[in-house]
């Protein structure tokens, strides 16, 4: 992928990005993924990094469910209830919280406002 494709941070090239302020396109989450909420997410990406895909992800206003990739994430804004729902435990996230998560794990995001987070995540 290259600049003109979206990437913020394209490969080959020293650069930074306000990942607070970066512009992030909101959708509506899926029915099959929404538990309750109007929820809506979206990606701004940032560049693959040694083969490994990174971006900036915010979700708004919702409950959803998801199975996850083998990513680690840097919470920057806001905050969620996440429940691990194969482990029956829940993690409370805020900003400056780092978090790994394993390929295969079904979760449920509890957002009252928004999070916001930089991700690093297996292609």
């Amino acid at each position: 992928m290259s600049a003109a494709s979206g990437e913020l941070l394209p490969e080959g090239r020293n650069a930074a990005v306000r990942g607070l302020d970066a512009a992030v396109e909101l959708e509506a989450v899926p029915a099959a993924e929404t538990v309750s909420g109007e929820p809506r997410q979206g990606i701004a990406e940032l560049g693959s990094i040694g083969g490994v895909a990174t971006g900036i992800w915010e979700l708004r206003g919702g409950t959803v469910t998801d199975t996850e990739t083998d990513e680690l994430f840097v919470v920057l804004s806001g905050g969620a209830v996440v429940e691990l729902l194969d482990e029956g435990r829940t993690v409370e996230l805020g900003p400056g919280d780092v978090m790994r998560l394993l390929a295969g794990t079904r979760t449920r995001w509890t957002v009252t406002d928004h999070i916001r987070k930089v991700y690093i995540a297996a292609e």
